[in-house]
């Protein structure tokens, strides 16, 4: 005889299909008989009302509460478009944030217990500190000259350059475009391109990996902005541009200057205007040229969409037809989406009898034979 499950809470269960994402009419069309146990004429099994619960990914005990339960993100997230934060995101924007606040926390304990110093370089200016003042710091401490970039052979070599120097002075840069190594919850780009948990050990950053990585390099400067003012904070950035804070304005003035430096590209645009151009000359992208070519006043505002607005149109056409060639590296996607600092000191201390292997797969999202191959074989490269 099955056993069917009474008093069901309608409120918990309208909350959990809005929090899917979901309206509910169109979770209703496809689910009736959901709606059904709304309406009382019917009840669920325990086991319906457990694939209920994994298909809106919700623990199976919220269904017995009395009221939904309040969540919230431990920081701000800033959208382009609003004038003040919010602290609603979607589920699965949501969901990874717990889980990069779950890695934090557990590595924050762990260089606790082994006497590791903070990290001096967190918070060490203000929203009212000089955005250029914070960039020469930022340069001296990661030892970067003006002319950084010249070095290298192009911007997406940039990007791995500059996430390396910055894991190496001690925060943890992830990239990840789904939940975990989840490929069927996707994270929005037009949601969240990234955003920072600071903490004075062990900061956490995380990239979008599903935008371009035209966009990402910026991403990554202005979440580094973001330590250096002691400010966690989510951000959707909107064509490239900041949300309408004095904290998001300056990490974005931060960036700026970092990547593409105001008087070396006065000289350089004097020279040429074309962007793929002055690209390979700062070893940024196209887009982040044209933003500086915006913030300058060399190009006007509606000049700027058009551009940003064909480049991403370009980049989702080129991504769509990469979608239909054979997958990539899965260890080389999991040494960006865990992080390869965080993933030695997991490692560590799982060598050094401090942690549990079944911890250590939660953490990194990786399990058994998966997680051993990848420790030992492709983590020190």
């Amino acid at each position: 005889m099955k056993t069917r499950v009474e008093n069901i809470n309608r409120e918990i269960i309208e909350w959990a299909i809005i929090r899917h994402g979901k309206s509910l009419e169109e979770f209703y069309a496809q689910n009736p008989e959901v709606e059904s146990w709304t309406k009382g004429e019917k009840l669920p099994t325990v086991k319906q009302l457990e694939e209920f619960t994994h298909k809106v990914h919700v623990p199976f005990g919220y269904m017995f509460l009395p009221n939904p339960p309040e969540e919230s993100i431990p920081m701000p997230f800033f959208r382009t478009a609003q004038k003040t934060s919010t602290n609603k995101v979607s589920l699965n924007v949501y969901h990874t944030i717990q889980i990069i606040q779950n890695r934090q926390e557990w590595l924050t304990q762990y260089l606790k217990d082994l006497d590791f110093p903070v990290l001096d370089f967190v918070g060490r200016f203000d929203a009212y500190s000089n955005y250029k003042t914070i960039v020469n710091d930022i340069r001296d401490f990661l030892q970067l000259d003006l002319d950084w970039g010249a070095r290298l052979k192009n911007w997406e070599d940039a990007l791995n350059f500059l996430t390396d120097k910055i894991e190496d002075a001690g925060i943890i840069v992830t990239f990840n475009g789904v939940v975990g190594t989840n490929n069927y919850r996707p994270i929005d780009v037009k949601e969240c391109r990234g955003f920072v948990l600071v903490d004075r050990r062990a900061p956490f950053m995380f990239i979008n990996a599903a935008d371009a990585k035209a966009a990402q390099i910026f991403t990554l400067i202005h979440e580094l902005a973001h330590v250096w003012l002691g400010e966690s904070a989510g951000f959707d950035n909107q064509n490239l541009l900041p949300a309408n804070d004095p904290i998001e304005i300056l990490c974005d003035k931060v960036a700026a200057e970092l990547l593409v430096p105001e008087s070396s590209f006065h000289e350089k645009w004097k020279i040429t205007q074309d962007y793929k151009v002055l690209s390979n000359i700062f070893k940024v992208s196209p887009i982040v040229i044209a933003r500086r070519a915006l913030d300058l006043g060399f190009i006007n505002l509606d000049h700027f969409f058009d551009f940003y607005n064909d480049y991403m149109a370009d980049f989702k056409r080129k991504k769509a037809r990469q979608s239909q060639r054979p997958g990539g590296d899965f260890y080389a996607t999991a040494r960006k989406r865990v992080s390869v600092r965080f993933a030695a000191f997991v490692n560590n201390a799982v060598k050094e009898n401090k942690l549990l292997y079944r911890d250590a797969y939660k953490l990194t999202n990786l399990k058994g034979n998966t997680y051993n191959t990848f420790v030992t074989e492709h983590l020190y490269q």
